[in-house]
């Protein structure tokens, strides 16, 4: 079997089972984070459609992530999750489509849904393993996931091309499908800036997000000279969220590491946003 094996465990998060499961459960009851341990309602509404979180280590921008996995939970049961993560590391085509099998976290394997995969496969998006191997933008969810489903699959693509006509064809390319499935779009906003500045540049990217306008993210992101890094994936989800019924969407929780750390001197913004019918 062709195992993903985790490239960042015990740094980006904890590297056992159980000190990975209390990690989790203190991001939940963090200042920052909801307040209270997620738990999944099977009999959910199912209007979550997608949503938009950070991938950096826990201990910065966990709390921030949790508000959006507590609304996930809530929402319901699904069956795939489509995480679209950036390409940080430079290796594979433009967009990489890990169509292999199980990836592997300290809590256990999860299944990638093989049979969705090879459906996303085109001009577009191609099957590759090597953009996946280092890449931890897609790997931190995970856990989240795990912690919350037992019997989740995945469908993980990393996207080194982030243009917006590349973006809007995963998008189309997604939203194609009629699985009961959410959209996971990982993305940090402003890099390693002051407070002051990253938290005012990020405001603006994220009324884009959220008034559902993929082209004034691309059109604000140059404006401010803004560093998220995964405005592609996000891009993508709005179209695929929008093309599959979306109306709108809400921040649920905006903060910096300076907000965990206390240096404000150079941060990174982390958003959870929550994209629905």
């Amino acid at each position: 079997m062709d195992v993903r094996k985790p490239a960042v465990s015990g740094m980006f998060y904890d590297g056992t089972a159980s000190t990975l499961t209390k990690q989790i459960e203190w991001c939940y009851t963090h200042e920052l984070g909801p307040g209270t341990i997620a738990r999944v309602n099977n009999k959910g509404p199912r209007e979550i459609i997608a949503i938009v979180v950070p991938h950096a280590g826990y201990y910065y921008s966990g709390p921030v992530a949790a508000h959006a996995y507590k609304k996930l939970a809530e929402d319901g049961r699904f069956d795939t999750a489509i995480i679209l993560g950036p390409n940080h590391s430079g290796y594979g085509p433009p967009v990489s489509l890990w169509a292999g099998d199980n990836w592997s976290t300290p809590l256990g394997e999860v299944k990638v849904n093989k049979e969705l995969a090879h459906k996303f496969l085109g001009e577009v998006i191609s099957a590759d393993k090597s953009a996946h191997l280092y890449e931890h933008s897609i790997e931190v969810q995970l856990p989240w996931l795990q912690y919350l489903y037992k019997d989740i699959k995945i469908v993980p693509i990393v996207m080194m091309a982030q243009d917006i006509e590349t973006a809007t064809a995963v998008g189309k390319a997604i939203a194609q499908t009629s699985d009961n499935l959410i959209i996971i779009a990982s993305s940090d906003f402003t890099h390693y800036e002051p407070h002051s500045i990253a938290t005012e540049k990020d405001a603006s990217m994220i009324e884009a997000i959220t008034n559902l306008e993929e082209e004034e993210l691309y059109r604000r992101r140059e404006h401010l000279n803004c560093t998220m890094c995964g405005y592609g994936p996000v891009a993508s989800a709005i179209v695929a969220a929008k093309e599959m019924g979306a109306t709108r969407a809400d921040l649920l929780k905006y903060a910096t590491s300076g907000d965990t750390s206390g240096d404000y001197s150079q941060v990174v913004g982390y958003g959870s946003i929550v994209i629905k019918r």
